[in-house]
């Protein structure tokens, strides 16, 4: 009885053992290859609609979801005291090939030269910004292979290249004054990181979360 009981005992601790190898061997093989975060999101580069002069919106064709080519004229604003020379500056076109994500100006108001009337994006050339560590950001090179899963589409895979390391962590654009007194605590910061996304077809959501693998090795 001893005896079998010994045997059980020492199975378990064989079963233990071999887990924990398995465990620490598959950690160590991750960080040791792979960089990866679950801070990153899809976005792009947004375009703003704005208007040249101050005026009367009188017209803004836009609607929200639509697709616009470049230069199209969506709208104008009203040219007050302006001659016929500045009909041209009074309209409101599209500054790229695009999607409308968001409206904002609305027929009737004025609006000032400059202001924002409307948002665009190219839905073609999504990328993903991942917000790496400070500790790992010497691992990364321009043009490493990227395994990526977005949230909005579980279950299924896309694949990225590494394009651009930030040259400063994100809180050098933090507006927040930083604390002259006190008690200080230092945090890791995370330098952001833009990762091309390789061809898609489907229809990715800027701001949508996603978490990334970067292979360094």
């Amino acid at each position: 009885m001893k005896g079998k009981r010994k045997v059980v005992i020492l199975s378990l601790l064989a079963a233990m053992t071999a887990t924990l190898i398995g465990v620490g061997g598959y950690y160590w093989y991750n960080s040791t290859y792979y960089v990866s975060t679950e801070d990153a999101q899809v976005t792009g580069d947004f375009f703003k609609v704005t208007p040249q002069i101050s005026g009367k919106l009188l017209e803004f064709d836009a609607k929200e979801g639509e697709r616009v080519v470049k230069d199209q004229i969506l709208g104008h604003v009203e040219a007050i005291g302006a001659g016929d020379s500045s009909i041209d500056t009074s309209l409101l076109r599209a500054p790229i090939t695009g999607i409308i994500i968001k409206k904002q100006g609305e027929i009737g108001e004025m609006d000032s030269a400059g202001s924002t009337l409307a948002v665009l994006i190219d839905p073609s050339k999504l990328y993903i910004n991942a917000n790496i560590e400070e500790t790992k950001i010497k691992k990364l090179k321009v043009g490493q292979n990227v395994d990526i899963k977005i949230d909005q589409y579980k279950g299924e895979k896309f694949k990225g290249k590494v394009e651009q390391i930030g040259l400063a962590s994100n809180a050098a654009f933090s507006l927040l004054p930083s604390a002259s007194s006190g008690t200080f605590t230092k945090v890791v910061e995370k330098v952001p990181v833009k990762i091309k996304l390789e061809k898609y077809d489907v229809n990715l959501l800027p701001a949508t979360n996603a978490v990334v693998k970067i292979r360094v090795k």
